[in-house]
């Protein structure tokens, strides 16, 4: 199918009691007639005695896990994992790994994984890195990566292949690809990358070559959505902690003292808000997804000093997109973007310490001792916890078996603790952020004993978008909801769909 309309190509199956499985992409949605061989796991002793380890075809995951008993089923994902037969034979498999975007813990323990998954699972021994981000495709920059190579690069934090921001030519990446024979395209990066993986599966698929693209989605703000949390989150949340204590003992060992720390969430609030939450410390937390003003009744500065008279000292963790509607009004706006497109932010926690510090001098009643720490580059640098390893182990794993298995156009995400295939465009679709209006949020508020900082205004329009966006799920949930109007499609592989219900929309 020739398209640059990637609608034309969603996948959309309907089943009984208003299932829908959202599906990924196949090989066999554009190639025809491809041979299949036997998965090298049947004869790998490790799996010998691993019991249905291979995915039934008809494995689904539900979106939402939380329904009322009248409620259709809903949004599924297909299932990731191993399947009985593989559109490869491990010989012929070329593949490359490429990072994109800015540092995250875990980058390197996802190339380990590939690279070892592919080996030691499949015994595939042909993979490249490539060097310094999309724009290293045509720049001829790459790496041989061998299990050995990789060997204890999880140690290590950044990447070994090197990264950049923009440099995406569909045309040059896809010829590049071409010409080197490379026939699995394994892209790990942000929603901006994921994006970029989208035109170049869509070029792949244009083309006619059977190249899986998949993608690994990477965002230490944890800001992609329809996944469980990003890799590398839970890292930067224990490495907050650090940055947390120390301002917190600056503040206790001073008379009025304050410690501001600025945590990174450029759109969305989660690493403050988990933070916050893990610290008990912090008094005041403040992320994008919550306005908040400074002057006034029920406003910051009214808040800090009464907590001041209370306890003597305080913390205040603050997202860096906070309050950005604030800077451009008190300083001069700046509309540049970095070259994944991203709106490059003023330094909010600069910003709101010379606020608290000129406000305090100004009514004279108070002598206030202000630290301002900001461990955004710290955090992004370090290696991987526990944790985030183990799950770095699974996202590139599943991402294996979905190439091997000849899916593409895909992302490998954790959903209601499940591993799964998610289409591009449900990735691409919107930003993941806070839901103040959410019980996470009230926690945090009940733990910090902090205002809203809202106006009763914006707070009735908040509680109205989230009661709108509440009945779409749980009464509406229909295609529209969750990607548009969308064409359905049988399934790439023959599995019988009949014992789960599952009809195509001609069929129903």
């Amino acid at each position: 199918m020739a398209s640059s309309d990637s609608d034309s190509q969603r996948k959309v199956l309907h089943g009984a009691a208003g299932y829908i499985l959202e599906d990924v992409p196949h090989f066999n949605d554009y190639i025809a007639n491809l041979p299949t061989y036997p998965n090298p796991l049947r004869s790998n002793p490790a799996y010998s005695v691993v019991k249905q380890y291979f995915v039934h075809m008809d494995d689904t995951v539900p979106q939402k896990v939380v329904v009322h008993k009248d409620t259709p089923r809903g949004v599924h994902f297909r299932r990731a994992g191993p399947r009985q037969k593989v559109y490869f034979k491990s010989d012929d498999v070329h593949a490359c790994i490429v990072t994109c975007g800015g540092l995250c813990p875990g980058l390197n323990t996802v190339i380990r994984e590939i690279v070892c998954g592919l080996s030691y699972m499949y015994g595939v021994n042909k993979v490249l890195g490539i060097d310094g981000g999309f724009r290293g495709f045509y720049s001829k920059n790459t790496i041989n990566l061998t299990p050995k190579v990789v060997n204890d690069i999880h140690k290590r934090g950044g990447t070994i292949l090197g990264t950049s921001r923009g440099g995406h030519d569909t045309e040059k990446i896809v010829d590049c690809i071409q010409d080197r024979g490379i026939n699995q395209v394994y892209i790990i990066g942000g929603d901006g990358t994921q994006k970029g993986a989208t035109v170049i599966y869509e070029e792949i698929r244009r083309r006619g070559l059977k190249v899986a693209i998949v993608g690994i989605p990477k965002t230490i703000d944890n800001d992609i959505p329809v996944i469980d949390k990003s890799f590398g989150f839970d890292t930067a949340v224990e490495e907050a902690q650090r940055a947390i204590n120390a301002a917190h003992v600056e503040s206790v060992s001073f008379e009025n003292g304050i410690g501001v720390v600025k945590l990174m969430g450029r759109y969305s609030g989660f690493i403050a808000m988990h933070a916050t939450l893990a610290s008990r410390d912090v008094d005041c937390c403040l992320i994008p997804e919550s306005p908040f003003y400074l002057e006034g009744k029920g406003g910051l500065f009214e808040f800090i000093e009464k907590r001041l008279k209370e306890n003597g000292h305080m913390v205040i963790v603050i997202a860096e997109g906070a309050g950005q509607d604030l800077l451009t009004e008190s300083m001069q706006a700046m509309d540049q973007k970095d070259a994944s497109g991203n709106k490059l932010l003023q330094d909010v926690g600069l910003w709101i310490s010379h606020k608290i510090k000129d406000h305090f001098a100004k009514k004279g009643k108070m002598a206030i001792n202000l630290k301002y720490i900001d461990p955004t580059y710290m955090i992004r640098a370090i290696p991987s916890n526990a944790s985030d390893n183990v799950y770095c182990t699974l996202l590139a794993q599943s991402a294996v078996h979905g190439a091997m298995a000849g899916y593409t156009g895909f992302t490998s995400g954790l959903v209601n603790g499940r591993q799964t295939y998610i289409p591009f465009y449900r990735i691409n679709e919107r930003q993941n952020k806070v839901v103040i209006t959410d019980r996470m949020w009230a926690r945090l508020l009940s733990s910090t004993n902090q205002p809203s900082f809202m106006r009763p205004k914006d707070l009735d329009e908040v509680k109205g978008k989230a009661e709108q966006s509440s009945t779409q799920l749980l009464v509406g949930n229909n295609c529209n909801d969750v990607g548009g109007t969308q064409k359905k499609e049988q399934p790439p592989t023959s599995g019988n769909h009949a014992d789960n219900g599952i009809k195509t929309e001609n069929s129903i």
